[in-house]
């Protein structure tokens, strides 16, 4: 964890590169430093997926609307500041990436930060942490 998970009406495929946007998204998620400057978020475990909606209606139907939204899960324990950092920097790259489909068509962008402090089963399995874990 940390996980991004975007769901996105697919109608804006043909207007901007949802796999660019991934990892423009992934990386501003690994530039993240916390209060006392420590990277936020680990690198093997950064992950950002896209889906495009097989079925879906916005707002009165009566345009070609489009939107994505986005969901950053993450563990629980960071401060207050971090999440509004981390919310700010990534609504930030999301709008940028965005901007010349802002121009051409009617867009609604919506981004929410879950902790998951009460989890019951948190299972891993994976060699990429070690990738990047070397003293």
């Amino acid at each position: 964890m940390p996980h991004l998970v975007i769901l996105y009406t697919p109608n804006i495929e043909r207007e901007t590169d949802m796999s660019a946007l991934c990892r423009s998204l992934a990386d501003c998620m690994l530039e993240q430093r916390d209060d006392e400057g420590r990277q936020v978020f680990p690198t093997g475990g950064t992950r950002v997926l896209a889906y495009p909606a097989a079925h879906h209606a916005v707002a009165d139907g009566k345009a070609d609307y489009a939107f994505v939204y986005l969901n950053l899960r993450m563990g629980a324990g960071r401060s207050a500041s971090v999440h509004e950092r981390v919310g700010d920097a990534l609504l930030g790259a999301t709008k940028a990436h965005f901007a010349p489909v802002f121009d051409q068509r009617h867009i609604g962008i919506t981004l929410q930060i879950d902790e998951s402090p009460g989890q019951v089963y948190d299972g891993k399995h994976s060699n990429l942490h070690p990738l990047f874990n070397k003293a």
